[in-house]
């Protein structure tokens, strides 16, 4: 089923008040068709060591407890984030990816909302995710969306960065 999100296009004080630039973002269902789509977004979106190979981000997607969700903007994808199901009800963002252009227009929010609504529709008591140990913008915007750091782990990614664990509980 596809969900339609309005949000603004650039930062909204920049805009004059009379002339406010809005656009459509499309999110949907993973099609086997955005795999190759997907793979170069990721690293376009992270440094070596960072991001994955398409075989591995393949296997996140088809792996049974995962789903994974795609925006558009005008036909074209512009972000996706994969979820996965554990044991415990707990759940993982595996990654969310968003392109440079599109950030700060809703795209990360509204993917991070699908992939928190499909959790608690699941019965899954919190939700949990790694990012970038230098990744501050990152930082600012989990918490934002209510996600607090537990625990950093050194040398978590294959370039030997660290990464911070945020959990969210889901109400």
């Amino acid at each position: 089923m596809a969900h339609f999100l309005l949000a603004w296009r650039g930062r909204p004080e920049a805009l004059p008040v009379q002339q406010p630039v809005e656009f459509f973002m499309l999110i949907r269902d993973f099609q086997p068709a955005d795999l190759p789509t997907l793979s170069e977004i990721d690293q376009e979106c992270f440094p070596p060591g960072v991001s994955y190979s398409r075989e591995e981000l393949a296997a996140y997607i088809a792996h049974r407890a995962t789903r994974t969700w795609v925006a558009e903007d005008k036909g074209s994808i512009v972000g996706f984030v994969v979820a996965s199901r554990e044991p415990v009800r707990v759940g993982h963002i595996i990654t969310i990816d968003v392109l440079e252009g599109s950030r700060r227009q809703g795209t990360g929010t509204g993917l991070m909302k699908e992939a928190e609504d499909w959790a608690r529709k699941a019965g899954l008591q919190l939700i949990y995710l790694e990012t970038a140990e230098d990744n501050l913008a990152a930082h600012s915007f989990y918490a934002t969306r209510g996600y607090r750091k537990v625990d950093k782990v050194d040398r978590y990614y294959s370039n030997g960065q660290a990464a911070w664990v945020m959990v969210k509980h889901l109400k």
